[in-house]
């Protein structure tokens, strides 16, 4: 017989051989083709599988389960049946702040996701909304509830949170871990945010030295009309630090990011775990719970200090914010450990720049819109320990380098406000101003 040029295997490919080839190797060759098809059928399938039946369960394992973290997630169901049950306001408050931890940190991470698809002027928006969604919420459901002070009190010590505990546990790890070296950020950054804290201090400091000092034209209406005028220039100053950062001089911020960026490990760069409509979905579940799980949380501070025989203020201005700043001290411990402290600086002098200048004023225009007279008066003792902590970490940022022993400073000094708080009790009458007239007018009605 004379020799076969082809032979055709009837799958898109043909393979040339002689009457020499071995005929063994031609059923190999079938038997491997046909196994990869078989493999790329299965491939397919279960790619298809996943979006359509797998791909939820995902979502909510990477949520809910994943971080170690939500391991205190019963916490917050537990709180609730306790409230019905029981009624003892300590245990009540103490598990639903077990219980809110992990949403704060969890809010912070779907915010994350989500800023993959926007571009930066919305993920910065988006961080200035949900970055501080736990305390916004806690401090709307005390202004609906009156409690004025515990408003006052929980913001202003997420402020001194962020900047003396957060920076300085990042600082300290940082240092321990790159203890061989002196770690620098840029001074630019951190200089603009001293600026607006410090202009955040001047927008609360007038109001007290006006009440303290009666030198009111009308009493107590002038120092709530000043507090509302003072909220609305803060928030039109904060919405252009947001123009500045992220549109006129974005080159400026970007290029420490791309720095950043390059110095990372490939292995270690951030991946987009959830789709955008997913992100979304679970910044509203998780917004909601936190919304339900705050409101117990704010009817049981007032019986948890009776019970404990804590002051009011050593809860709203300590226990209160280590709360809400759950995400932002995990996250600027990592970049520190990273040897990335410009972000660390964002994260924690940044976070306190959004309170001061964009929390506290909306929460004043809240309460104006509510009736409920929420002004900057945050009396004496508060606006002293705001103004040294503000330039006691001016003077800590300056030179624009950190080490484990400033973190230590920072650290030190935090327990000593933390202290201070601990013995501290607003005097009975110690605000007999306008807003308690309008309080005490409206219940009358």
């Amino acid at each position: 017989m004379g020799s076969v040029e082809k032979v055709d295997l009837d799958f898109d490919e043909e393979v040339p051989f002689s009457s020499s080839t071995n005929p063994g190797k031609v059923h190999a060759f079938q038997s491997e083709t046909t196994n990869n098809m078989l493999s790329s059928v299965n491939l397919a399938s279960s790619s298809i599988f996943k979006q359509v039946g797998i791909k939820p369960i995902r979502s909510i394992y990477i949520v809910l389960i994943k971080a170690k973290i939500n391991m205190l997630l019963p916490f917050g169901p537990l709180a609730i049946l306790l409230h019905y049950l029981t009624g003892k306001h300590g245990w009540v408050f103490f598990f639903a702040l077990l219980g809110i931890t992990p949403l704060a940190e969890r809010l912070g991470y779907a915010t994350e996701q989500l800023a993959f698809f926007t571009g930066p002027t919305v993920g910065g928006l988006l961080n200035a909304t949900f970055g501080n969604a736990t305390e916004m919420i806690i401090s709307i459901y005390a202004l609906k509830n009156g409690m004025i002070r515990v408003v006052q009190q929980s913001l202003l010590g997420s402020i001194l949170s962020n900047m003396l505990l957060v920076l300085g546990c990042a600082f300290f790890t940082g240092g321990i871990v790159h203890y061989e070296k002196v770690q620098v950020f840029d001074k630019a950054p951190a200089v603009v945010n001293s600026g607006l804290l410090l202009m955040a201090v001047m927008g609360i400091l007038f109001p007290a030295v006006l009440h303290f000092t009666h030198s009111e034209v009308h009493f107590g209406k002038s120092e709530l009309a000043l507090s509302r005028f003072s909220s609305c220039i803060m928030l039109i100053a904060y919405a252009s630090y947001l123009f500045f950062q992220l549109r006129s001089h974005h080159n400026n911020y970007s290029s420490l990011e791309e720095e950043g960026d390059g110095n990372e490990n490939p292995d270690e760069e951030e991946e987009c775990e959830l789709t955008k409509w997913e992100a979304i979905g679970w910044l509203a579940i998780l917004t909601a719970w936190v919304s339900i799980l705050s409101g117990y949380l704010v009817d049981a501070i007032e019986g948890a200090s009776e019970s404990w025989n804590i002051p009011v203020a050593f809860i709203s201005v300590i226990l209160l914010p280590i709360v809400g700043n759950a995400a932002e001290h995990a996250s600027a411990i990592m970049f520190a450990m990273k040897d990335k402290l410009d972000i660390t600086l964002g994260v924690a002098i940044g976070s306190s720049t959004q309170i001061s200048m964009f929390v506290i004023p909306f929460c004043v225009v809240v309460g104006w819109c509510m009736g409920k007279p929420m002004d900057l008066n945050f009396q004496l003792f508060e606006t002293a320990t705001l103004f040294i902590t503000v330039l006691v970490v001016a003077f800590m940022s300056q030179d624009g380098t950190s080490n484990y022993f400033k973190g230590l400073m920072l650290i030190l000094c935090y327990l000593i406000v933390a202290a201070s708080f601990f013995v501290h009790m607003d005097p009975k009458n110690s605000k007999n101003t306008f807003a308690d007239i309008v309080l005490a007018e409206s219940a009358n009605r």
